[in-house]
């Protein structure tokens, strides 16, 4: 089973000729400009699980509370 899962991930050419592909769309300039907007993207959805988490133990606090 785990030589399936080893089927599907990119080896050291397949990773060389990808990053070769996103250079030519891309250009040298754009990328850090897409790596910036990822980073954000990122921060954002990490930020938002947080305070979704928060939300989440603080009605589960209040409701123990209704209980007691």
């Amino acid at each position: 089973m785990t030589t399936l899962a080893l089927l599907g991930t990119p080896s050291g050419y397949e990773l060389l000729i990808i990053v070769f592909a996103i250079l030519l769309l891309f250009g040298g300039k754009k990328i850090p400009e897409l790596m910036r907007g990822l980073g954000k993207g990122i921060r954002e959805f990490n930020s938002a699980k947080a305070s979704m988490q928060e939300e989440l133990q603080q009605g589960m606090r209040e409701e123990a509370k209704t209980k007691e």
